[in-house]
């Protein structure tokens, strides 16, 4: 009997550490992995508006993103764009894209196409000094340029050549805040109606046109800190023109 009670005496403080662990680790559970923080947050999955509107595909007036080849502009036989008028090319595509937009506005903005009608100077109908870079990696230059419209907005466009014909690669209706070349790329900055906050459009050669690669909305600091160049002031950009600012969109 006593032999027995000394076997029941063991197993008892066998078990009692094991029951004291199970214990301990019930509690840590019960405190850090089995607790309940409340209702749970509900998620939304997302309400779409006007489900069934759908727009109707672009006719060939609407179609901004294609190459188009500038009209009366006579064969550039060296493929070189410092042989041609920079300021004819501009007078010539504008007028032939005013008369394709068919007064819509889409393809072009009214004004900029009368600006350089009668235009003998380039800085007298507000043409920016032409840029010639090479966009395309084939050693040829593109011409870059831009026509400014009523202080705030701007007409730009890039120009490239193919079998000798001048062709406009790039046309874009925007508050240009900033433009910059970087690695054959073209950024363009444009403000948003936050004045934190700067729209920043990547455009990159796809073969036939300077195409949209990456569109990001960046902070003023962060655009100041990379290129030295701040954002327009908010009030600066009210002063200057009542007009809103266009949303960033493809190239056209």
């Amino acid at each position: 009997m006593a032999e027995r009670a000394g076997v029941r005496r063991r197993s008892a403080r066998r078990v009692l550490p094991a029951v004291a662990l199970v214990a301990v680790l019930a509690g840590c559970a019960d405190m850090e992995g089995l607790h309940r923080d409340g209702a749970a947050a509900s998620v939304s999955p997302p309400e779409p508006l006007w489900p069934h509107s759908v727009p109707a595909p672009p006719g060939p007036e609407q179609q901004r993103g294609r190459p188009f080849v500038v009209p009366g502009i006579a064969p550039v036989a060296s493929g070189d764009l410092r042989d041609v008028d920079p300021l004819a090319v501009v007078k010539a595509d504008l007028a032939a894209t005013e008369r394709e937009d068919q007064g819509t506005g889409r393809l072009v903005d009214r004004r900029a196409a009368e600006r350089v009608a009668n235009c003998a100077r380039a800085a007298d109908c507000g043409v920016r000094e032409p840029v010639l870079r090479d966009l395309t990696g084939d050693g040829r230059a593109e011409l870059i340029t831009a026509v400014d419209i009523d202080g705030r907005a701007s007409e730009m466009r890039v120009y490239h050549v193919v079998a000798g014909r001048v062709m406009r690669v790039f046309s874009r209706r925007a508050v240009l805040e900033g433009v910059e070349l970087a690695a054959g790329h073209l950024a363009i900055r444009e403000p948003t109606s936050n004045d934190r906050f700067v729209y920043v459009s990547h455009y990159g050669w796809d073969g036939s046109m300077m195409a949209l690669i990456e569109l990001k909305l960046d902070t003023c600091r962060a655009v100041k800190q990379t290129s030295g160049i701040p954002c327009a002031s908010a009030s600066a950009s009210a002063s200057a023109s009542p007009s809103r600012s266009p949303s960033p969109g493809g190239a056209v």
